[in-house]
């Protein structure tokens, strides 16, 4: 008995403890003990507790809410508003064009062919049709008219017996042979137009197109070819002995006028069609009818 009465004394204290620490954090603090206060009282307070902890609770999850969506608000139109940095700016501005000059078109000629025909001290010359040339070197890669290229090989023969030997260098071009010739080896040289033109005719101005045109070397000179050295060689003072007995002269004397002079650059004019070609458009035009 006087066990139980001891737990039983303990355990109301506890329950008594228990009740006055709820009332305590839900209530304004009284003097007064729950016990003593009516229970219709208790009833309404604990009502009016209810009533206002909603309140709080909608009040506090609104202000919240507002505020999430505000924020969220505020996020999405950030990115809209803000300004661009200056490097972004920059990047999209494009720098204004500035005009540049047009490029003047590769291996062509600025200048004029003359009142007479003439470009660069040259005269304009067409090509010879392929079925109209033969070769004179065992290999075909010299060719010239038939007319000429049996005139070559008489002389050549003639200059043989002689202890002369006349070596073929280059004979009949093609304007796309002249082309090459003029205008790259211009550029490798470094030569302007003019200085080229003195050394080389311009694509569609070379005697070479002709057929009729044969640049000769020294078997025993090989060093002199295609320079003014050749002069000096057995085989150049042997062509100006003979080379009229074979109707070929030389093209570019001393005395030509804007072309260099060329003592391996020679022409056959044994026939009128090789007269009428290097000299008829060197002839004067007629004068203008009144």
């Amino acid at each position: 008995m006087g066990r139980n009465c001891c737990l039983n004394q303990t355990d109301g204290a506890s329950g008594t403890d228990s009740q006055n620490h709820s009332s305590e954090s839900s209530l304004p603090t009284s003097p007064r003990n729950m016990d003593d206060i009516p229970e219709a009282i208790r009833e309404a307070a604990d009502m009016q507790t209810n009533q206002r902890s909603p309140k709080v609770w909608l009040v506090g999850g609104t202000v919240v809410g507002i505020f999430a969506l505000g924020a969220g608000m505020i996020w999405a139109v950030w990115p809209l508003s803000a300004p661009e940095s200056p490097t972004a700016s920059s990047n999209q501005s494009s720098p204004e064009t500035v005009a540049s000059p047009s490029p003047q078109p590769k291996n062509t000629i600025t200048t004029q062919p003359k009142a007479d025909g003439t470009l660069l001290g040259h005269h304009p010359y067409e090509e010879a049709p392929q079925e109209d040339l033969v070769p004179v070197v065992a290999d075909g890669s010299v060719l010239l008219r038939a007319a000429a290229a049996e005139k070559f090989l008489q002389m050549q023969k003639a200059a043989r017996a002689d202890g002369v030997y006349l070596v073929p260098l280059s004979g009949f071009r093609s304007i796309e042979d002249q082309q090459y010739l003029f205008f790259e080896v211009k550029a490798q040289r470094g030569q302007v137009t003019t200085e080229r033109a003195e050394v080389s005719a311009p694509p569609g101005y070379s005697e070479h197109h002709t057929g009729y045109a044969i640049d000769i070397g020294d078997a025993d000179a090989p060093a002199t070819n295609v320079t003014q050295k050749f002069e000096n060689t057995t085989a150049f003072a042997w062509l100006q002995e003979h080379a009229s007995k074979y109707q070929f002269e030389l093209s570019f004397p001393k005395d030509s006028q804007q072309v260099s002079y060329e003592p391996w650059h020679w022409r056959f004019v044994g026939n009128r069609h090789s007269l009428e070609t290097f000299y008829q458009s060197r002839q004067s035009p007629p004068a203008a009818e009144q």
